[in-house]
């Protein structure tokens, strides 16, 4: 069974969300989603999250390509998420492009063109 994990805040969902997880899930046969908890979305990525992690985390498992939701507490969990769960490939949004390359002696990495013309960040924007 080949496994993928991606990671990220998925405030917001949107469709640009749901095409990266069909995307990912499309690499794999088993896709694992780590969800920034709202104290690392606070204090690490200095952001707020207009959800609680409780609430991304069901919108997410009701989404038929996730298979499992993991906290994503801290940046530097990824090695030891990779390892523990016997992930094949690593996959983020090409906004994201090379930073992840540290990655690559654990699996295969991979960024995926964004979704043009939506992100949450226009979302909140146009709400103003």
């Amino acid at each position: 069974m080949k496994k993928v994990i991606t990671y990220g805040t998925f405030d917001l969902l949107h469709y640009g969300h749901v095409r990266l997880l069909k995307r990912a899930k499309e690499l794999g046969d088993y896709l694992i989603v780590g969800l920034s908890t709202d104290e690392f979305n606070e204090f690490k990525k200095h952001k707020e999250a207009y959800n609680s992690y409780d609430e991304r985390k069901y919108i997410l498992e009701a989404i038929k390509y996730v298979d499992e939701v993991i906290p994503e507490k801290d940046w530097d969990q990824k090695v030891h998420d990779i390892q523990k769960y016997g992930v094949d490939t690593f996959v983020m949004g090409d906004d994201w492009k090379g930073q992840f390359d540290f990655l690559k002696p654990y699996c295969n990495v991979i960024y995926l063109p964004r979704t043009p013309g939506i992100s949450t960040t226009k979302i909140k924007k146009d709400l103003k």
